[in-house]
């Protein structure tokens, strides 16, 4: 049985030798570009919404579902849904799960750089083991 080209992960034989190692293909890496684009996108502008500050609870969530930021969020994460169908569409669920854990990072990256979120040494730590991650099950790594 063939393998893939789209399928990125090392193939094993049966006595554990790597024969090869294969990696992403130009569409899945469009999908998934997007995927971490429009799921960074849904989450910055979540947290610009819910961050509006007023006298009631009730006032409060009455401004965030009314605010623009709310509904981009939204429309980032409906579009994601259907980024996340296509990409599930040509790449194996375990491969795209991994993948696509790098949203953690961008995600983080970013709202420190929006939203001056605090970093601090084990979140770093835990985004750099996350990429490497990434890296080894993507096959971005020789």
């Amino acid at each position: 049985m063939e393998t893939p080209p789209i399928f990125s992960a090392l193939v094993i034989n049966s006595v554990g030798c790597i024969l090869t190692q294969a990696i992403l293909s130009k569409l899945a890496m469009i999908f998934w570009i997007l995927n971490i684009t429009l799921d960074t996108a849904g989450h910055l502008a979540f947290k610009a919404a819910a961050i509006a500050e007023h006298e009631t609870e009730w006032q409060r969530w009455k401004s965030m579902l009314s605010s623009v930021p709310m509904w981009i969020g939204i429309t980032c994460f409906g579009l994601e849904f259907l980024v996340w169908l296509a990409l599930l569409s040509i790449v194996p669920l375990s491969l795209a799960m991994l993948v696509g854990s790098i949203n953690i990072v961008v995600v983080m990256w970013a709202g420190k750089l929006l939203f001056h979120e605090r970093l601090d040494r084990m979140r770093v730590a835990g985004m750099w083991f996350i990429s490497i991650g990434v890296a080894l099950a993507g096959g971005f790594v020789a």
